[in-house]
């Protein structure tokens, strides 16, 4: 149990937080943090903005870790750790969010410049505002409010801002975790609000194993005129494409545990092959993202893709290269009696009044990291189903409401 009226002045102290959190989001939202896998700068100028107000909002506890990348301008992927001293100093509550965010697809779906945020009916349009800005600007003022209030928590809080978490997080909490100076215990609460359903009942401690794979298919150029002179590898491409989805039938179990409960299979990018109508590509590629049920290994799945691939080689007279850019196997999840999953429902419980369930997912988190390494980390958030769309936004009453869920958590022993 924690001191209510201290919580309650917590409490209040968020409520007055309101546009301060807004503006954080906006000026967020202003800066574009995609990787050089997603045709990026990188998360650079954006953690700049984003240590700038650490410092202004008073956290004297903040290193840099930096991973180097020659694809980027800075020559660094940043990741940053904010911590604010509680009376047991040996074990840590950290809330991890993420500073990268995902292209914004066909501009023609936003009504509005996806970098120029606003706000409209209680919510923060822009790309990243829910995925996941919503949160990492909600734990920042959750501890603010305990610098304000001047309470000490009861164990240290640990904001964690990390990059790559949309391109697999290898400079990211991967390069975390195996730092020299690797910050996290597993004896600390580790929580990961990356994933959550609309009312918060869910707490994520399972989740799919992920396989994003890109398909090169190599024929032959020549004019489109003359199709006999060359190999369409577009062509056995998009027939590759539709055998693909046959792995649905493959790998067919069913796990009422997970949402979705079965694996998916998705094409999804496609790089340009020729530039004009009247040539035949002799080069193409595209993308598969797989989200997979743990029982499955992934090479196994492998294995059933390249066979197919095969056969298109065979049937069209190309030659298809496969190359995996993320395999994560999903770990063992978290125990559902894990100490942060009755932390978490017993914050969640005071401030939303509803009795959150540990559930697996149909997709996969940065938290997969936490759980190959043996770390209990639960993902919880309530949040939109807005991530990745057009019109990305965040509803103000979960940032605020999600901010008074840490705040409780911090206040637990």
């Amino acid at each position: 149990m924690i001191d209510q009226v201290t919580f309650e002045r917590i409490r209040k102290r968020i409520d007055n937080y309101r546009e301060a959190m807004i503006q954080m989001q906006l000026g967020l939202t202003a800066i574009p943090a995609l990787s050089p896998d997603n045709g990026g700068l990188g998360e650079f100028e954006k953690a700049q903005f984003l240590l700038s107000n650490l410092r202004s909002l008073g956290f004297a506890h903040i290193q840099e870790f930096n991973a180097p990348d020659g694809r980027v301008p800075s020559g660094i992927r940043p990741n940053i750790i904010a911590k604010i001293p509680g009376k047991n100093h040996h074990k840590t509550i950290w809330i991890l969010t993420h500073l990268d965010i995902v292209p914004p697809g066909e501009m023609t779906f936003w009504e509005k410049d996806p970098y120029q945020g606003y706000v409209k009916n209680d919510r923060i349009y822009g790309r990243g505002t829910e995925d996941n800005q919503q949160d990492l600007v909600a734990s920042l003022f959750a501890a603010k409010a305990f610098l304000d209030e001047d309470i000490t928590p009861e164990m240290n809080i640990g904001l964690a801002f990390v990059s790559d978490e949309e391109t697999a997080s290898r400079w990211g909490l991967a390069y975390l975790l195996e730092h020299e100076k690797n910050p996290f215990k597993k004896t600390d609460l580790l929580i990961v609000p990356d994933s959550g359903n609309e009312n918060g009942s869910m707490i994520e401690i399972a989740e799919k194993s992920i396989h994003w794979l890109r398909f090169k298919t190599i024929g032959k150029q020549c004019h489109a005129s003359k199709p006999d002179l060359g190999n369409n590898a577009f062509l056995a491409a998009s027939h590759l494409v539709v055998q693909l989805n046959d792995l649905h039938q493959v790998f067919n179990a069913v796990d009422l545990h997970y949402h979705p409960p079965m694996s998916t299979f998705q094409p999804t990018k496609k790089e340009m092959n020729v530039l004009n109508v009247n040539t035949i590509p002799g080069e193409d590629v595209f993308y598969l993202d797989s989200r997979i049920l743990p029982q499955y290994p992934l090479t196994d799945v492998f294995k059933q893709v390249r066979g197919m691939a095969d056969k298109i080689e065979h049937q069209f007279g190309v030659t298809v290269e496969i190359e995996a850019v993320q395999a994560v196997q999903a770990p063992s999840p978290t125990p559902g009696d894990a100490p942060v999953v009755l932390a978490l429902q017993e914050a969640i419980q005071e401030v939303y009044q509803i009795h959150a369930k540990p559930e697996g997912i149909g997709a996969g988190t940065v938290a997969a990291y936490f759980r190959r390494d043996g770390y209990p980390v639960a993902v919880w958030c309530r949040i939109g189903q807005t991530a990745h769309q057009p019109n990305e936004n965040c509803l103000i009453a979960n940032m605020i409401g999600n901010a008074k869920v840490y705040a409780h958590l911090f206040l637990q022993e």
